[in-house]
């Protein structure tokens, strides 16, 4: 079987990268959906949903990131789990319900295929390979939020710092984030003075730089040796699943 990522010069364009999940998809039933999937921007900050909100659309993000976090009454919020270019945003769209408890809100600027919630439903279950596809997805994305629960418990703030920043780095096209504390801090549940120790520790180690809100990984591999295992859990997970759809 052919995959649109080992094809050459299919009939679409590839202006920007392609979604991972997008490009594990057979030639024939990427084109059959590529009609239907528009290229949109997604701007840093911009909120693609919010709780109890009907959700219009799926999005399969290409370069940018969206996070997916609850948010309090009191106004507080905690990410539950990020989304790249390795997954899609609207999950809820194949599960039965049109709408979540969540807000998703983008993390990270740059683009995503956007495709109507009928038009989703419809390949879903028209294309079998397609919806094993996004069901191994969903496995994935519940075994992150339950490994980011259980970190939020039991593990260190830098840890769960060096496991955010390398997540967030694997989506992202450079090792450049354009991140300040204040919003890590906020993703993670945590004060703001935690995440300037922990960013500290890790700056004078030499695996991060943070200057005027962009932080830029150094050394992954001493990330790595300094986060939990909550990171491998995840990745592996991932990886696992996504590995051979047949």
């Amino acid at each position: 079987m052919t995959t649109v990522s080992q094809a050459v010069n299919t009939s679409v364009a590839h202006s920007a990268p392609l979604n991972r999940l997008l490009a594990a998809m057979p030639v024939a039933d990427f084109e059959h959906l590529s009609s239907s999937l528009e290229l949109v921007p997604l701007a840093l900050g911009k909120v693609l949903y919010e709780p109890g909100e009907q959700l219009t659309h799926a999005y399969f993000p290409t370069n940018a990131i969206v996070s997916l976090h609850y948010v309090m009454e009191s106004g507080a919020s905690t990410e539950i789990v990020g989304v790249g270019n390795e997954g899609f945003v609207g999950v809820a769209l194949i599960m039965g319900g049109h709408s979540t408890s969540s807000a998703a809100m983008v993390q990270a600027a740059g683009y995503a295929y956007r495709l109507e919630r009928r038009l989703l439903k419809q390949e879903f279950d028209r294309n079998t390979y397609l919806q094993r596809l996004l069901l191994r997805y969903t496995q994935a994305l519940i075994t992150q939020m339950a490994q980011n629960a259980v970190c939020y418990r039991h593990h260190s703030v830098e840890q769960q710092l060096c496991r955010w920043l390398l997540l967030t780095v694997d989506r992202a096209p450079s090792r450049e984030l354009v991140m300040t504390q204040e919003l890590v801090a906020s993703m993670l549940g945590v004060r703001r003075e935690s995440i300037t120790e922990a960013a500290g520790h890790l700056q004078q180690a030499g695996c991060i730089s943070y200057r005027r809100g962009h932080i830029t990984v150094l050394d992954r591999n001493q990330l790595e040796l300094r986060t939990c295992e909550c990171y491998q859990v995840v990745k592996r997970e991932m990886h696992r699943l996504l590995e051979d759809v047949q």
